[in-house]
Order: structure tokens, then C-alpha cells, then sequence
């Protein structure tokens, strides 16, 4: 009841403010729709919807806050989660002595982005090139972009308001020694005049495909001097006679730590596209309930949603919503647990084990839900024909809404290495039959390796397939052999003599990539799996939600039969029209609960937006009233004369050589 009141209180407020109206038909130009993006964004800390005490006792408020802001628009949303969330919490875990300094943060005395991506380089960021030198005679650092091409580049919040970054930078003490990459906080504009400061260019990068509300910029810094005190001192620090000194002996444990800000903007993504994907299902599948055509006679239609074709194309990834979307809260809360621990300085093995951890499932969960949304946005666009081609609908807007998720916070491909690294880490614990465990238990099942990859397929008819009992066991022996795999073609590579660098690289397609993504996928299963068949779960909520269950692990399993196949799990053509048949089955089960499905994650229809998309179902009359309310829908053009009047003169441009 608290999450329903509190989305209801800021839907509430949003749709009742008439900075957050629309107006039908109305082009905004970037810079007005930036403009009203951030008047919207003020707007959000007047509202104040969470206090401190409340984030404190419930921080899982924060995240529905944002999903709430998010469904309305991602660019006032994502706008203040950057200055906030991503800005804000990198200092607030740093260090107490930047306590004033948050306080103009939740002010808004100051606005604050992240700046770690360059122009060449992003996903690797190993490679970044800005530089910070302690100058020991004025206790300062010296922050400088080499050339252009380290220019920080597409950093939310930068190309037209920030007035403050947290810049990462390599570390050069006075010894001329690099100390690797840390973050400092640098003013790049004056907060009286939002004129840049001296030494900064700082700009915005233009026109995107999608969030063009978002002000994404760039900024070079010359000679730009910060005080000492302004490091984030999170993983080393600087003495003022010049000497470094880190908590982490370990350098690579120290670049770890020194991005750990990272796997909360993946957690958050994971949740954001969850999201994306529940805004394009409510409109879709409400669309196709109410849309009649054809039908077994002339005179009677039938709604779409009864054709078996529409169910395959859109209740999957229903089911894929509600699974993506337990999986998305629980990671959540996992993360709080490591950031709480983080905020205490807790130092123990449990700790430093829970943050890998946590970094593999959101390195992996950021692709499998980005990935879904965006299909899912697609194949919505398509299933609603015509209509949901019109941009008034909405589901454009979604797609490429959603689409820089697959590739900000890590490039997904790039991601799912960290995954299948953090995974074959394991095999040496597995081939000597040494116990293991994570906090978390993700990988616990790995401990029983040799026993699952003696496994096969034993449903023996449609019936056995009903249960995500079925996928789920699949998958484990998926992983297991995945990994078996990975594991002997990377040491076939350096065997053949290749070096670590090209060994991992040939290693990555059909292996590790794959590795990876049956593990997250079999990590969302096995949690909606055990919350589904828990027995505090209402039994008459039951037997729909294992059939969400069941189906989001046969129809994310399918696209594994050839590996299954391949790998002697399951044999035989009984086996693979048991899964596609149950797939079947499950969406003609579900297609009558679509509607309430979606009604229970939809927003009300101010915040959704889509007049095909309405709670009311009266698809026609709201899809006539929205066009006829169009800016000039009924005027004549204003270059009605060059028609009318202004005829062409045929052939007069052609050449007369």
C-alpha cells in the first residue's frame, strides 16, 4: 500500500502542475524542450517527494521515484537522478568532509554531473586521458585534456547547466608518477552567471535520437586548478609534500573500487528499461484487446489479441516484464546492502566479495534488460500496424528513449565480459573440488558442476514443460556447460599460442558472450521462479504468476534450443516442440489476463500518454480526439500558393548542352 500511495502522490502531482501539461500536436525545438526539461527538474526538488528519513528507512523509494518521474519523461527524470543520485552519491561516498558540499547539492545552490567518458574512450576506461598533477607549492591539482580527443564527452547535465563535475582524471604525483585513475570535483561554470570558468570549454554535443530533453556535453579543461581537499579520496589520496598513499595495495582492486559508482547506474538501468518495457506492453497489448479485425465470418471481428500470432509476438515479453521487474527491485536491495557497507568503511571478505558480485549481475542484467525493452518496443510498434507508427502513440518515443540504455554505463557487449570473467573465476574452484559460495548465492549452484552436467531433458510431454521448474534446470546445465566450453577454448587459444589478450578475444562469441547471458538470464528465473511458487504468495495470484514464470523461461530458453542441442541435454524432435508448443500453450492461457496484467503496472493515463493506450479502452474515440486537438489539423498549408498558384514550368532546369 505505501508504494501504490506514494507512485499515486507524485502521478497526482505531475499531472495536476501545469508545468508537467501536454499539449497535442505541439514540436518543441531542443533548446525549448531543454529549457522546460530543466524547469521541470526545479520543479522536482519543490516537490521534495522523499525526505531523507524516508529514503533512510525504505531506499527502495528511491528507485520507485525515479521509475515514477521516468514514465512521465526520462529527460527531467534522468536530470535529476545525475545530479543527485549519480553526482551527489559518488561524493557522498568519498568522505564526511564534503558534508557542506552536499548540502548545496540537495539545495540546488549547484548542479553537478559525472564526467568520466572522452571522445575515444568510453567503455575502456583504462584509457582515460585527462590529467590531475598535484602542484606540492599550491597544495592544488592541475586538471588538463591533452589533446581534443580527450575532451570528456557525452556526460548528462554538462552541455548546458552543470556547474560543477566530478571529472575523472589520471593521478601524477611530483614524482611524475601515475597513480592511476581517481575522481576530483571541478567547477566548470560560474553558479552566478553559468558562464564557463577559466580554463574550461564546455559545451553541448547536439541533437540525439532519443532524451533530446537531457543536455549531454563536452568540456576540455586547460591549466584549470582545484584545491587540494577537492580529490574524492575514495581509493587513495595525496599528502601535501606529494606522496600517494591508498588503502588498496591491489592496483586492480583499486581501479575497481575507484568505479564502484558505476554498478549503481547499471542497477538503475536495469530497472529503467524494465520499465520501458511495461509502458510499451500497457500500450500494446490494450491496443490489441480493443483492435478488431478479420474473424471466422464477414460479419463478426474478433480483437487481435486472439489471434495466436499476436499472443507469441507480445506476452513473452509480458512475462518478461514481471520478471525483469522482481529481478530489477531485488538487485536493488542487494545494492544497498553494499553501498551501506561502503558508507561504514566495512573492509571485510564479505564486502569486497559482495561488490564482485554485485558487479557481475549488473553487468549482465543491464544488457538482458536494455536488450528486451528495445526488441519489446519494436515488436509493440509493429503489433499496434499503423497506429503505433504515429509519434502521438508513443511508442517511438520509448523505442529511442530506451535505446542509449544498450550502450551508456558500458557498452552491453563489452559488459557481459566482466560477467563471464567474474564466472570462469571459478573454474579452478571447480576443478579441484574446492567448496565455494557468494554472498548473494548466485553462483552457488556451480559448487554441484559436476553432477548438472550430467543432466538431460526429462519432460515427456507439453504438460511436464508447464512449470519454470523445467527451464530453470535447463539453464543450470546451460551454464555449466557454457562454461566447460569457454573454459577449454580459452586454454585451446594460449595453447596454440596465442597471448591472454587475443586467447580472451577468439573467446567470445558462441562462448563467453553466451556464458554470460544464460546466467543473468538464469539468475531473473531463479528469483521470480522462488517468488512465484513461495507459499506466502495468495493462492489465487498463483497459478498466473507460474504461468509468467514458466513462460519467460521456455521463451528465453528456446533461443538456446541449438546449444541444448548441440551440447546432448536434449535429443530427438519430441524435446524441442515440447518447449515451443508449451510456449503456445502459456500465451493462450495468459491472453485473457493480459489486460489486468498490464493494468497492474500501467500508469495513469496522463503519465502514459498514449491515446491507443488508454485505460478506457474506447481505442477510436480517443485516437479521433487527440488528432482533431492538433496544432493547425484542419488549416490549409501555408505554402497552399505554391500549389495553387506557383505552377512548375516543365522541363526548365533541365540541361540544354
Amino acid at each position: 500500500m505505501v508504494k501504490i500511495s506514494s507512485s499515486l502522490r507524485i502521478f497526482s502531482a505531475l499531472e495536476s502542475d501545469p508545468f508537467f501539461a501536454h499539449h497535442p500536436g505541439e514540436e518543441l525545438s531542443r533548446e525549448k524542450y531543454q529549457e522546460l526539461t530543466f524547469l521541470r527538474c526545479k520543479r522536482l526538488f519543490e516537490y521534495d517527494f522523499l525526505t531523507q528519513q524516508e529514503i533512510m528507512e525504505n531506499p527502495l523509494k528511491i528507485l520507485n521515484m525515479v521509475i515514477c518521474i521516468g514514465m512521465y519523461d526520462w529527460s527531467p527524470c534522468l536530470q535529476f537522478f545525475l545530479h543527485c543520485g549519480v553526482f551527489g552519491g559518488t561524493i557522498l561516498s568519498a568522505s564526511k568532509r564534503f558534508a557542506d558540499f552536499m548540502k548545496k547539492i540537495y539545495n540546488m545552490e549547484i548542479f553537478g554531473c559525472f564526467a568520466l567518458t572522452e571522445l575515444s574512450h568510453g567503455t575502456n576506461t583504462k584509457g582515460i586521458r585527462t590529467t590531475a598533477t598535484f602542484d606540492r607549492n599550491t597544495q592544488e591539482f592541475i586538471i588538463n585534456s591533452p589533446d581534443f580527443e580527450a575532451a570528456k564527452f557525452w556526460v548528462g547535465n554538462m552541455g548546458k547547466h552543470a556547474t560543477h563535475a566530478v571529472v575523472y582524471a589520471q593521478l601524477y604525483t611530483p614524482d611524475g608518477q601515475c597513480q592511476g585513475l581517481h575522481s576530483f570535483i571541478v567547477q566548470i561554470r560560474d553558479t552566478k552567471t553559468l558562464l564557463p570558468m577559466p580554463g574550461v570549454m564546455v559545451g553541448d554535443i547536439g541533437k540525439k535520437i532519443g532524451q533530446n530533453g537531457l543536455d549531454n556535453g563536452f568540456a576540455m579543461f586547460h591549466n584549470v586548478r582545484i584545491p587540494k581537499e577537492n580529490i574524492l579520496n575514495i581509493t587513495g589520496d595525496v599528502s601535501p609534500e606529494g606522496k600517494y598513499s591508498s588503502s588498496f595495495k591491489d592496483v586492480k582492486e583499486r581501479f575497481s573500487a575507484a568505479l564502484g559508482s558505476l554498478s549503481s547506474g547499471r542497477i538503475l538501468i536495469t530497472a529503467v528499461s524494465a520499465t520501458n518495457l511495461k509502458l510499451a506492453l500497457s500500450i500494446a497489448i490494450r491496443f490489441s484487446a480493443t483492435r478488431h479485425q478479420f474473424g471466422p465470418t464477414d460479419e463478426e471481428e474478433i480483437p487481435v489479441i486472439e489471434y495466436q500470432t499476436q499472443q507469441w509476438r507480445l506476452l513473452p515479453y509480458l512475462a518478461a516484464a514481471y520478471a525483469l521487474d522482481y529481478f530489477s527491485k531485488s538487485l536493488f536491495e542487494n545494492f544497498v546492502e553494499f553501498y551501506a557497507g561502503l558508507l561504514t568503511k566495512q573492509r571485510s571478505q564479505r564486502q569486497a566479495d559482495l561488490g564482485r558480485e554485485i558487479h557481475a549481475l549488473s553487468a549482465a542484467s543491464k544488457p538482458l534488460s536494455s536488450w528486451t525493452a528495445q526488441q519489446a518496443a519494436q515488436e509493440c510498434r509493429e503489433a499496434c500496424g499503423g497506429h503505433g507508427y504515429l509519434a502521438m502513440n508513443r511508442l517511438g518515443e520509448i523505442r529511442n528513449d530506451n535505446d542509449p540504455n544498450c550502450t551508456y554505463e558500458g557498452d552491453n557487449n563489452v559488459l557481459l565480459q566482466q560477467t563471464s570473467s567474474y564466472l570462469m573465476s571459478w573454474m579452478n574452484c571447480i576443478r579441484n573440488k574446492v567448496p565455494f559460495e557468494s554472498p548473494l548465492g548466485t553462483v552457488n549452484f556451480l559448487q554441484d558442476y559436476h553432477h548438472i552436467i550430467g543432466w538431460r531433458f526429462k519432460a515427456n510431454s507439453i504438460d511436464d514443460c508447464m512449470d519454470s521448474s523445467v527451464p530453470l534446470a535447463a539453464y543450470k546445465w546451460l551454464v555449466c556447460y557454457l562454461l566447460r566450453e569457454s573454459d577449454l577454448k580459452l586454454r585451446k587459444e594460449k595453447q596454440s599460442g596465442h597471448s591472454d589478450f587475443e586467447a580472451k578475444n577468439n573467446c567470445q562469441v558462441y562462448y563467453c558472450r553466451s556464458l554470460a547471458i544464460v546466467f543473468i538470464e538464469q539468475t531473473v528465473l531463479q528469483r521470480y521462479h522462488d517468488y512465484t511458487h513461495d507459499p506466502n504468495v495468495p493462492s489465487t495470484l498463483q497459478p498466473v504468476l507460474k504461468n509468467l514464470s514458466a513462460l519467460y523461461g521456455l521463451w528465453s530458453l528456446s533461443k538456446h534450443l541449438a546449444v541444448l542441442y548441440q551440447g546432448g541435454y536434449v535429443s530427438g524432435e519430441q524435446a524441442g516442440r515440447f518447449v515451443q508448443n508449451a510456449i503456445l500453450e502459456l500465451c493462450s492461457r495468459l491472453k485473457d489476463d493480459a489486460v489486468a496484467l498490464v493494468d497492474v503496472f500501467a500508469p495513469p493515463d496522463f503519465i502514459l500518454n498514449s491515446p491507443i493506450g488508454k485505460a478506457s479502452g474506447e481505442l477510436y474515440k480517443n485516437l479521433w480526439a487527440e488528432i482533431l486537438q492538433g496544432n493547425k489539423v484542419l488549416n490549409r498549408p501555408s505554402w497552399w500558393a505554391e500549389f495553387c498558384i506557383n505552377k512548375p514550368v516543365k522541363g526548365r532546369l533541365s540541361s540544354r548542352l
